[in-house]
């Protein structure tokens, strides 16, 4: 049996504003921009993770089970700034740990990011499977 985990559905309580959010700031790219359903489904590529964006408002105001979503960064150092400077704002800012960078951002609808560079080639997060 072959599994690949392919996407995070997000709720939208405005699907164009959320659109532009990811576009503009996290080079996001439409692949499937479709009525399904009886609403609007848009699938998303984010590097080479995805996203389906579904055109209905939170059914509720907290995450759920769902506490971020993490976003792997190269030169986070660099792209944080530029970010920050578009109007992203983090509460704690860019954090490094040894190898570890991080900044947390809120996406709209409330969605927490993880915006991340790990530089130890070695590590876990950083070998590709299969």
């Amino acid at each position: 049996m072959s599994m690949d985990f392919h996407h995070a559905h997000l709720f939208c309580s405005n699907i164009e504003a959320t659109l532009d959010w990811w576009r503009r700031h996290m080079g996001a790219r439409v692949f499937f921009d479709e009525v399904l359903a009886g609403a609007r489904n848009v699938f998303i590529a984010v590097g080479s993770g995805r996203l389906h964006l579904y055109d209905q408002a939170p059914r509720d105001a907290g995450r759920g089970a769902v506490h971020h979503l993490g976003i792997r960064v190269k030169r986070l150092a660099e792209v944080w700034p530029r970010l920050e400077a578009a109007g992203v704002v983090s509460r704690g800012g860019l954090r490094e740990h040894g190898h570890w960078r991080y900044v947390m951002v809120t996406a709209p609808d409330d969605v927490l990011l993880e915006l991340f560079e790990f530089d130890d080639p070695e590590a876990a997060v950083n070998v590709e499977l299969g």
